[in-house]
């Protein structure tokens, strides 16, 4: 879950599309990482430095969702990153995906383990000097 005693790494404003519903008529269960991964990207896009090249790389070990509240369309969501944990070679973000004008509702929380790796052996490798100052 969130931890608001951290700081928000980022707050990113998603318009849903008629194609992220499911036969339900609400956002298919898949969709909400859709959305996970687009804020990590958008934050990962905005550090001062490197987090991605050819000796290093972040994989997903691990993602967890609670799921709070059904999510249709039309609507304007958030997502909110913040640093849960930080290893030495891995990153625990926990999320939030909230009504962009209602703060107060909650869709979906959770937490993320990015793991990053040596591309070519696929073993752990130091995180980024990048995401170490992002998060600290």
């Amino acid at each position: 879950m969130t931890r608001p005693d951290r700081p928000v790494l980022i707050d990113v404003p998603i318009a849903l599309r008629w194609r992220d519903l499911d036969a339900f008529n609400h956002v298919n269960n898949s969709t909400f990482m859709t959305y996970l991964e687009e804020a990590r990207l958008l934050w990962f896009s905005r550090l001062d430095g490197s987090w991605l090249t050819d000796s290093h790389a972040p994989v997903v070990a691990a993602i967890n969702i609670n799921y709070r509240a059904q999510l249709a369309w039309p609507r304007q969501i958030s997502v909110q990153l913040h640093c849960e944990r930080l290893g030495t070679t891995s990153l625990t973000l926990s999320h939030r995906i909230v009504d962009a004008a209602d703060r107060g509702k909650t869709y979906s929380d959770g937490n993320v383990v990015l793991v990053w790796i040596e591309p070519s052996s696929g073993k752990p490798v130091p995180l980024p000097e990048a995401i170490r100052r992002a998060c600290q």
